[in-house]
C-alpha cells in the first residue's frame, strides 16, 4: 500500500490512542511535566497532542517500513553530510553512530547499509517474543544491516572484517543495574544513562558521531552527522555520554513532539547512594582504560 493510504490508519490510530482508548497519556503527561516544569498546562497539551500525531505517523511509516524498496527508503532518509561518515571509512576505521528515539529511528536503522559504505551492524535487546523477534530482525536485516544481541556483541565485533562497521547504538533507552549507569541530569530531572556506547569506543578504540534525525516534512526525513569524538583514548571519563546527552537534550527541546514521550524512560529511582554509585563507576572507567 501506497504510504499516503497507511497514514489514513495512521490518522484513526491517532483518534483512538489520544481520545478513545489514551496510549500511556499518564506517563506522557508525568514525562512532559518534569522536563518542561516552566511551561503552562496550555502548552504542555499541546505538545502532547503533536506528540500523539507524531506517534500515529511513526506507527504508519513503520507499517511502510517492513516492505518498503530500498529505492523509495532511500528518498524517505537521506544524508545532509555523509563525508563525516565516509572519512573513517576511507581510514580503514570502525566507527560508532550514536543515535536516539527522535523522530524516525526505525528508517535509519533499515537504511543504514544503504546510505553509507561501511558494515551496519545494530545492537539491541531481543523481543520477549521469539516469533516476532525473529520476524522483525528479517525485516530490519534485508538491507544488509547486521542485528547483533546486546549480550554479546563484545565476540561478534571483531569477527566483522570484510569491510569497516558503523555501528549504530540509541542510547536513550532505559539502562539497567545502577552500577553500570551514568548518571547526569537531563531535561531538569536527574537520569541514568546506558554507558555501552563510551564503553564500546575505549575498549575498541572506535570513533563517535552523532546522528540526529530531522524531519523535513510528512514522510521525509534527514539524517544530520556530527563527530563527537575521533580518538576516544584521549577524552576525559564521561565526555561521549555527556556530549551525546546535550545534543539529544537541545534537539527535544526545539521539537519536543517528535521524541517518545510514552516511554517510561525515568522508571528507574535515584538512588540514595548515588554519589558513591558515581564515584565507583568513575574509578572502574580509569582502571580499565585510563592506566
Amino acid at each position: 500500500m501506497p504510504l499516503w493510504y497507511i497514514y489514513i490508519v495512521g490518522d484513526f490510530f491517532y483518534c483512538v490512542i489520544c481520545y478513545i482508548i489514551p496510549y500511556r497519556k499518564k506517563v506522557v503527561q508525568k514525562n512532559l511535566a518534569l522536563s518542561f516544569p516552566n511551561e503552562s498546562p496550555a502548552e504542555l497539551k499541546r505538545i502532547t497532542k503533536k506528540f500523539y500525531h507524531f506517534f500515529s505517523d511513526l506507527f504508519a511509516e513503520s507499517i511502510k517500513n517492513l516492505f518498503i524498496s530500498e529505492k523509495k527508503l532511500k528518498e524517505r532518509l537521506i544524508v545532509r553530510n555523509p563525508e563525516v561518515m565516509e572519512q573513517f571509512y576511507d581510514q580503514g576505521k570502525n566507527v560508532i553512530l550514536l543515535s536516539s528515539h527522535f523522530n524516525n529511528w526505525e528508517f535509519l536503522i533499515t537504511a543504514q547499509n544503504i546510505l553509507f559504505r561501511a558494515q551496519a551492524v545494530g545492537i539491541g535487546t531481543p523481543l520477549s517474543n521469539k516469533f516476532w523477534d525473529k520476524k522483525i530482525t528479517e525485516r530490519r536485516e534485508r538491507f544488509g544491516m547486521k542485528v547483533v544481541n546486546a549480550k554479546n556483541y563484545k565476540e561478534i565485533l571483531p569477527t566483522l572484517t570484510e569491510r569497516p562497521t558503523a555501528t549504530l547504538v540509541l542510547g536513550d533507552q532505559s539502562p539497567g543495574k545502577n552500577e553500570n549507569c551514568y548518571w547526569t541530569t537531563f531535561l531538569n530531572q536527574p537520569t541514568a544513562f546506558y554507558f555501552g556506547a563510551e564503553f564500546m569506543a575505549n575498549e575498541f578504540d572506535m570513533p563517535v558521531i552523532s546522528g540526529t534525525i530531522h524531519k523535513l516534512k510528512r514522510g521525509k526525513y534527514e539524517l544530520e552527522l556530527k563527530v563527537i569524538t575521533a580518538q576516544p583514548k584521549m577524552e576525559q571519563y564521561g565526555f561521549i555520554t555527556e556530549q551525546y546527552i546535550r545534543q539529544l537534550e537541545e534537539n527535544i527541546i526545539a521539537e519536543p513532539q517528535y521524541w517518545l514521550w510514552s516511554h517510561k524512560r525515568w522508571k528507574k529511582e535515584v538512588p540514595k547512594n548515588l554519589e558513591e554509585i558515581q564515584e565507583h563507576h568513575h574509578q572502574r572507567f580509569l582502571e580499565r582504560f585510563r592506566k
